[in-house]
Formats: C-alpha cells, structure tokens, sequence
C-alpha cells in the first residue's frame, strides 16, 4: 500500500499555543487533572495512547511508568531510538488526556463515551495543526477511533489510510505496552507486533 506523504511546515509556536489551551481544559468534571500532554513537537508522526494511568499526572508526561518502558523499548528494539529521542521526535496524542480514576473494582476506568468526545476536539485540532503523516494508536481504545471494531490479530501489523478532520494519514496500529495484557507477549501477538513495529521503521517519514 502507497505511503501518505505531503510536505507540510508546522508552525511550532502554534503547537505550544495548542497545548496551552489543552492543559487548561475542564470539560469533564469525572476526570482527574491534571491534564498530561507531551512535548510541543511539530512532528508529522503521530502516537495517539488510551488515557493517562495514576503514575503520569504526578511525572508530567504520557507512557511515565511500567507501559511506557516496555513501549519506548519496542521503538528503540526496531528503530534505534531511546526514550528521549522518541518523545523529541514523535508527537504524543492520546483518546483522553486526563487519569479517568480508579473503578470500584479496581484497575483504571475506561473513559465514558461523553468523555472521549469531548477529548477528540483536541484530536481533531492536533490532526489539522500537525498533518501527520503517520498515525501510531496504541491500545484497542485508541485503534477504536480510527478503525472498525476487529480483533487485534487483523490490524496488529497492517498499515491502513485513514482520515480525520479532513487530512489523510497511513495508521500503523500498534496494542497495548501494558503488562496486565499478555496478548504482545504471546503468538500471534509477537509475531504480528514485530511486523508493525518493521512497517514504522521503513515509513518515510520515520526513516528519513
């Protein structure tokens, strides 16, 4: 399948100006603040996270704990990259960008309906700002807002157009870092996630 491509200059001022008006966000009085943003990266390579766990409010950034090293250890296994040269190179996004808080039965909530649509605003506004050229969403609730609902071992190592607030991208779904799923750790999760991590590093605008 062709790459996406389009030369594009992104205004980095803009992108601070972005995420300004974002950590001022308050339209969803359920959710935890404060709101976790990443980097101002004029990037056209774009990783878009579920929602932040209890560990990424305290340290500032998205992927802080135990998910974001095993996810910053994929990108450095395929494309020779650390952590700091990740997040100064790829701009990160997520479905929602506050903790959704704790459920009576333990573990993270999952952010309701209203809550990821009043998220995908800013989503909308990264996609028209930055243009990316390549899309990273990470976690079935994250693929969920680019895809059709399917099971990850058909879009786990597939490159697929998609487009959002009128801009075209490719979208490499990659799932969940997270150690409470085994599915990346187990076939076909192994297999397929190395085939998506190999699409990445041969993308354009990653191997430029």
């Amino acid at each position: 399948m062709k790459s996406v491509v389009k030369n594009s200059v992104v205004d980095s001022a803009a992108v601070e100006t972005h995420l300004a008006a974002l950590r001022a966000c308050d339209r969803c009085p359920r959710m935890h603040k404060p709101v976790v943003v990443g980097r101002a990266v004029a990037s056209r390579i774009l990783l878009v996270g579920q929602a932040p766990g209890d560990k990424e409010p305290k340290l500032g950034r998205p992927f802080a704990w135990t998910a974001g090293k095993t996810l910053f250890k994929w990108f450095h296994g395929a494309l020779g990259w650390s952590e700091e040269e990740v997040r100064d190179r790829v701009y990160f996004a997520a479905v929602c960008r506050c903790f959704p808080g704790k459920k009576d039965t333990g573990g993270d909530r999952v952010p309701a309906p209203d809550e990821i649509a009043n998220c995908s605003a800013w989503l909308d506004r990264e996609f028209a700002l930055l243009r990316p050229a390549l899309v990273l969403p990470v976690g079935k609730l994250a693929i969920a807002q680019f895809l059709p609902t399917a099971p990850l071992a058909d879009t786990i190592g597939k490159k697929f157009p998609v487009t959002r607030a009128g801009h075209t991208a490719d979208c490499i779904p990659l799932p969940h870092p997270s150690g409470a799923s085994p599915w990346h750790r187990m076939e076909p999760g192994k297999t397929l996630l190395q085939r998506a991590l190999a699409l990445v590093a041969k993308h354009p605008n990653v191997a430029a």
